[in-house]
């Protein structure tokens, strides 16, 4: 279960979906001067260096952020999403792709807070190195899916959780709803981000509907086809997210974003996006 390690998969198209949603996000939590709170039950290592054997050993960064840096003309959330990458990247070459918590370490305000969980002890140990020194940072080497209900709800109020696993084994698909269900209940105003990957199977299928039902404050879901599916249907053809209560403007900002991605990550053709929405 411990076998999962996002270095192998850094920067790809997922990654790029995941990030450009959760820094608009942030962006426009930031957008009021309450604090909110961050969390992310699968935090990962923080920082990852693309010559790194694990990340050089799939690369498949360079068909992700890869075919994005550099690029001009892009719809305006991606601009955001390349900006939050050049601080990590300050002569212009890409060598380092942070993860959700540096970025999001890189977004808040003093008045906000961070709550990061990590099981993996190779990857805590990282990113205890990493975002370590942060004294509104709150690191935890414990189980995102077990944890998430002990900081909810937060005392301001208002929060961003990113919810990540790596969905090595089915089960996780059964957790995802198991912790979103008993959130919503404690925090039914949080912002509630979930990434999961696009294969064929019916746990990951059925996942997107499943999610609906526990979202009666409204939902939006941003799915991206990147590759087709390998002989016999196995492979990651994709991923999606899927946000419970949305912030204004969500929506508007992913329209012309999802369709361009498409065309610039797809693959041999296949690149397709889906948008929808629902909002009581």
């Amino acid at each position: 279960m411990l076998a999962y390690r996002h270095a192998f998969h850094v920067g790809n198209a997922a990654d790029v979906l995941k990030h450009i949603v959760l820094i608009d996000v942030l962006e426009r939590m930031g957008s009021k001067d309450k604090g909110y709170l961050y969390v992310d039950t699968h935090a990962g290592a923080g920082r990852y260096r693309l010559a790194d054997r694990m990340s050089e050993r799939l690369a498949e960064w360079r068909d992700g952020v890869g075919r994005l840096w550099g690029h001009e003309g892009a719809p305006p959330a991606v601009v955001s999403y390349l900006a939050q990458l050049e601080p990590f990247n300050r002569d212009g070459v890409l060598r380092v792709y942070p993860g959700s918590p540096a970025i999001a370490a890189n977004m808040i305000r003093p008045q906000d807070r961070m709550c990061l969980f990590e099981l993996h002890p190779t990857e805590y140990r990282a990113l205890r190195a990493e975002m370590g020194s942060h004294s509104h940072i709150d690191l935890r080497p414990v189980n995102g899916f077990a944890e998430l209900k002990s900081v909810l709800p937060p005392p301001s109020r208002r929060a961003v959780v990113l919810v990540d696993p790596p969905y090595e084994i089915d089960a996780d698909y059964a957790k995802v709803i198991a912790s979103l269900r008993d959130a919503v209940t404690r925090f039914a105003t949080g912002v509630y981000l979930v990434w999961y990957p696009r294969l064929q199977s019916l746990e990951s299928v059925g996942l997107p509907k499943r999610l609906k039902a526990l979202a009666p404050g409204g939902w939006l879901h941003a799915q991206l086809t990147t590759t087709a599916p390998r002989p016999g249907g196995f492979g990651l053809m994709g991923s999606g997210m899927f946000v419970l209560n949305p912030p204004f403007g969500l929506r508007e900002a992913l329209e012309p974003t999802m369709a361009w991605l498409a065309r610039k990550l797809g693959q041999d053709g296949a690149g397709a996006c889906v948008l929808e929405g629902h909002q009581p």
